[in-house]
């Protein structure tokens, strides 16, 4: 009994303290279950938190890229806007200015029909007159010479075609006047579009020229002993040497200009050298004849080439250099060959020509210049004959025939060819006259205006280009002052040699004057 008792006592005492230690052991459990729940939820939230930072900056970052985007897209369709709004308002301007188009034709329209109306409204008008006029003529003629209705038609018909030839003649001289008027304003224009292009650089040469000296002192060793080294001089070159009171200077006289410039060439390097002497003279003179002969070919290549034109005989290429030393009226030749062939050129290509066969014709009309001082006859003739020689173009060789109108021409070339010559050498400042030829001619001009009755005064102006007259206006009337203009331009034609125009130019002034005391 006692040890059942015991044994219930020991059994309630490990039940109490096996209770205990499971409770014991339970409240740890839990306490750490707690702390572990407390940690778990501590590193969640601390999770929850990194989670949401993230989700946050990510979401920014979209953000941030989804209004780039949206800015970019806007962007481009704002433009896209912007152009099609440009575009629109061009359409606008274009669909306005059509519309104005259209208004305008269709007002022109109208317009044209409105005059095609009353055209047409005059047409029947004159038509039914015209029917009228024709059935009373009928009337007419049956009633007078009792015709019957087919002899009456014949004779009516017959009047009309009369009246209708008479009309056409009218209208033919009407027609040929106006195609003379417009052809004559054509070949003005032509012609002034040609001088304003063309340019061309002239100089003035003379028959003499002047060399100048170191010293006084060198006169004395050209002179030489005795003069034979002028003499010499002269003798080598075929040109006078003028030697007088004018300092440091000496002159050289010829009319062949080729001559003259060999021997201002000789001399120059007679001077150079030093050495003066008669045979030293022959040497320098021979020598100086053969760069002369290089410095001639060298100046006609340098002409074809400035003008574009290949193919020439090498002859005529010399006979071209030959022109740089020949002058006419003061007007160098080679200078004016070139100008003819530039105009020529020029009014070809507005006529729509050969402007390059135009050219060449220019440049050679006056190739017989270089040699007519050889041969007999007129240079035009020459060089006709020249060109011929050697193998130039039959077009060419009549236009240098015909340029100074001593044949007819035979082409539109030789046309042109007068006309460029006539410009190059009648332009003002183009020749050179003398000064007591220029005075001769002013007063002969100021002379043939004084001789016509109310003339007050006239006065030579531009050269000799001008002559303005002064009338006394209680004498002359307007009309008579056209008569008088008139009678002096004949006047001049026939009494008057001169290049180019002259312009006349008759003044009527009526002055009222009055002084206030």
């Amino acid at each position: 009994m006692i040890t059942l008792v015991l044994y219930i006592v020991v059994a309630a005492a490990f039940t109490g303290a096996g209770y205990l230690l499971r409770k014991h052991l339970a409240g740890k459990k839990i306490q750490d279950a707690e702390d572990q729940a407390r940690q778990i939820i501590e590193q969640a939230k601390k999770d929850g938190e990194a989670l949401r930072k993230t989700v946050e900056l990510e979401g920014k970052d979209l953000l941030y890229r989804l209004r780039q985007e949206f800015d970019a897209s806007t962007k481009e369709r704002r433009q896209e806007l912007d152009g099609l709004e440009k575009r629109l308002s061009l359409k606008e301007d274009n669909i306005d200015r059509r519309m104005e188009l259209l208004e305008k034709k269709e007002k022109e329209l109208e317009s044209r029909a409105d005059s095609a109306r009353a055209a047409e409204e005059a047409l029947k008008t004159k038509d039914k007159q015209l029917t009228a006029l024709v059935n009373e003529e009928k009337e007419r003629l049956q009633k007078i010479a009792n015709l019957t209705p087919e002899e009456a038609k014949k004779v009516l018909l017959t009047r009309l075609s009369e009246e209708i030839n008479n009309e056409k003649a009218v209208l033919i001289k009407n027609v040929e006047e106006e195609i003379k008027s417009t052809a004559d304003k054509k070949a003005k224009e032509i012609i002034t579009l040609a001088i304003q292009r063309c340019a061309v650089e002239h100089t003035v040469e003379s028959t003499v020229s002047v060399v100048s000296l170191p010293s006084d002192e060198m006169k004395g060793r050209i002179i030489g002993r005795e003069g034979r080294n002028i003499r010499a001089l002269e003798m080598a070159t075929g040109v006078d040497v003028i030697i007088d009171d004018t300092p440091e200077a000496v002159t050289l006289s010829g009319f062949d200009p080729v001559r003259r410039e060999i021997a201002k060439l000789t001399l120059e390097k007679l001077m150079a050298d030093g050495r003066i002497h008669p045979g030293r003279i022959e040497e320098i003179a021979e020598k100086t004849k053969r760069e002369m002969d290089d410095k001639i070919r060298e100046e006609g290549e340098r002409a074809a080439f400035e003008i574009a034109i290949h193919g020439l005989h090498p002859e005529i290429v010399k006979l071209l250099g030959r022109l740089r030393y020949r002058t006419s009226y003061g007007q160098n030749a080679l200078q004016h060959s070139k100008e003819v062939a530039y105009l020529m050129g020029l009014m070809a290509g507005e006529m729509n020509l050969d402007f390059r066969l135009s050219r060449r014709v220019g440049l050679l009309h006056d190739i017989g210049k270089a040699i007519d001082h050889q041969i007999e006859g007129t240079h035009a003739r020459i060089g006709a004959e020249l060109a011929k020689k050697y193998g130039e173009n039959s077009e060419v060789i009549a236009a240098i025939e015909c340029h100074h109108e001593e044949q007819e021409p035979k082409s539109v070339l030789g046309v042109l060819a007068i006309a460029a010559d006539a410009i190059s050498a009648g332009r003002p400042g183009a020749r050179r006259e003398t000064l007591e030829t220029y005075v001769k001619r002013l007063n002969k001009l100021e002379s043939i205006a004084n001789l016509f009755k109310g003339v007050e005064k006239s006065y030579a102006i531009q050269a000799g280009r001008e002559i303005r007259v002064i009338v006394q206006p209680e004498k002359i009337s307007d009309s008579d002052a056209v008569i008088i203009a008139r009678d002096i331009r004949k006047k001049i034609e026939e009494g008057m040699e001169y290049p180019g125009q002259v312009k006349v130019t008759v003044i009527r002034e009526m002055r009222a004057i009055e002084y206030a005391k």
